[in-house]
């Protein structure tokens, strides 16, 4: 080190030295508050009912488009669980138009452009990304995508294997073993609770998927999102010489199948030899329109969904060492109710010790009021966090849609701080007591059983084993 180098350093330490230190706590900084508008997305709508939401964004020479086509996996035929996973694969990588599936993947290198296609309880889901340059050339190859997938039989044929093998290999994971055991647990028989076996990926062919396609690839049932370095008014002709043509031939019923009666709570246990216990335990939530969704929201922020802020985090990991995370969270479903969840993964030793813990912090919130602190806090940083959620145009504009799509009140994100803010310490005790039912959790324990504390027939429910070397 030069003598010179040395100096500045020495200077520098020095004047640190001297100046006075002032020690301020976290909770003493002062913020102002903050403020968000939200931009406005433009619709448009072709005449054959497509719908268009554009928001211009001139920032980089970019485009980015979101697409979403009515109909998903609860429409499909439990015989053939899987079909949801393997239509999404093959239009993706099965060639469109005239293009032959490596022609696709060549041309999209050539724009260094992205796709992505994957499909879920209501929906087909299509993303791309690419130069605003290429935005003509991707809007055809995309035209091409919705409207004359090829669904290479090769490709069906190599999807089908890869479908497969993961099933093989899907009790490797503990995560994976515990989130299945407990949808099924949780619904039963119905598509929540399905999930894709060697018999059923042997039952689908690639007629299947064109079915699929022919039932709910519609103009009308489609909605595309917009976002970058766009001209809506130059962007609106391109849109109708494409798509201008493309007639509906009508659109199934997409109301999904209703839920089954719930099954009585139950312990269920996967002995794996594995050093820690992965604990999932759950059971039926509620849906987007429950009136006490932003109550909701506040109280299980309180209990297991604000971090190191929240009392399962606090009780088990910070107090007591028990786990590196511990979490819950609702799962709030978009047409039929979904789940109420808690996670977390400890040591075998302490299995049982756990799980009566996360029970009785959820008991806790149903019995005693939570305190103004933990209120206000929650309150905060949900709201703060809420602005977070729109760092970029495309998360705005996918966002509109996707709330259009179901059926959201038109002004829900407008005022969603404003619910936040409303919510008081009685409505988080009543929607506890409500809405979360310890005594009803169906139980999933993915360890080493040998290993446990103690026998799960303690916990109360009845004790079932879960069968890992079958493929169900």
């Amino acid at each position: 080190m030069s003598r010179l180098v040395f100096a500045a350093i020495f200077f520098c330490l020095l004047q640190l030295a001297c100046t006075p230190a002032t020690t301020v706590r976290p909770d003493q900084l002062t913020f102002p508050e903050l403020e968000f508008d939200f931009p406005t997305v433009e619709k448009r709508q072709l005449d054959n009912g497509m719908r268009l939401y554009l928001l211009p964004d001139h920032e980089l020479p970019l485009v980015e488009l979101s697409l979403t086509v009515g109909g998903g996996s609860t429409l499909d035929d439990p015989r053939k669980s899987g079909i949801s996973n393997l239509f999404a694969a093959v239009l993706e990588n099965g060639g469109a138009g005239d293009r032959s599936p490596q022609q696709v993947e060549d041309e999209l290198e050539e724009m260094a452009a992205e796709l992505g296609v994957s499909r879920d309880d209501y929906s087909t889901n299509i993303v791309m990304s690419l130069r605003s340059q290429d935005l003509h050339r991707g809007l055809n190859l995309l035209a091409d995508l919705l409207r004359r997938p090829q669904f290479d039989q090769k490709r069906f044929e190599l999807s089908r294997k890869q479908l497969r093998e993961r099933v093989r290999r899907q009790n490797d994971n503990p995560s994976s073993i515990a989130g299945r055991t407990l949808a099924k647990a949780t619904y039963g028989e119905h598509s929540f609770g399905r999930f894709a076996t060697l018999e059923s990926i042997d039952r689908i062919e690639r007629s299947d998927l064109l079915e699929i396609h022919q039932a709910y690839f519609q103009p009308n049932n489609v909605w595309l999102a917009i976002s970058g370095d766009v001209e809506p008014d130059l962007l609106v002709p391109t849109m109708n010489r494409l798509f201008g043509d493309w007639q509906s031939s009508g659109i199934p019923d997409l109301d999904p199948q209703p839920l089954p009666k719930a099954d009585d709570p139950a312990v269920w246990v996967a002995n794996k030899d594995i050093p820690q216990t992965t604990i999932l335990m759950g059971h039926r939530g509620i849906e987007k329109d429950n009136p006490d969704l932003f109550a909701l929201k506040v109280a299980n922020y309180i209990l297991g969904g604000g971090g190191f802020n929240s009392r399962m985090m606090r009780e088990i990991r910070s107090n007591r060492g028990l786990a590196y995370s511990v979490y819950s969270y609702f799962q709030v479903g978009r047409r039929l109710p979904q789940m109420f969840v808690a996670s977390c993964e400890t040591k075998a030793s302490s299995t049982i010790a756990v799980v009566e813990l996360m029970r009785s912090l959820i008991q806790q919130l149903r019995e005693e009021p939570v305190t103004e602190e933990e209120l206000s806090l929650a309150r905060e940083s949900l709201i703060n966090s809420f602005v977070f959620a729109f760092d970029d145009s495309q998360s705005v504009v996918s966002r509109r849609v996707r709330l259009d799509f179901y059926d959201y009140p038109p002004q829900y994100l407008e005022d969603y701080r404003e619910k936040i803010a409303a919510v008081t310490v009685e409505d988080v005790q009543r929607v506890a007591r409500e809405y979360l039912h310890p005594d009803q959790l169906q139980i999933v324990l993915v360890g080493k059983t040998a290993d446990f504390d103690r026998d799960p027939d303690v916990l109360g429910p009845p004790v079932r084993q879960v069968d890992l070397e079958s493929k169900e």
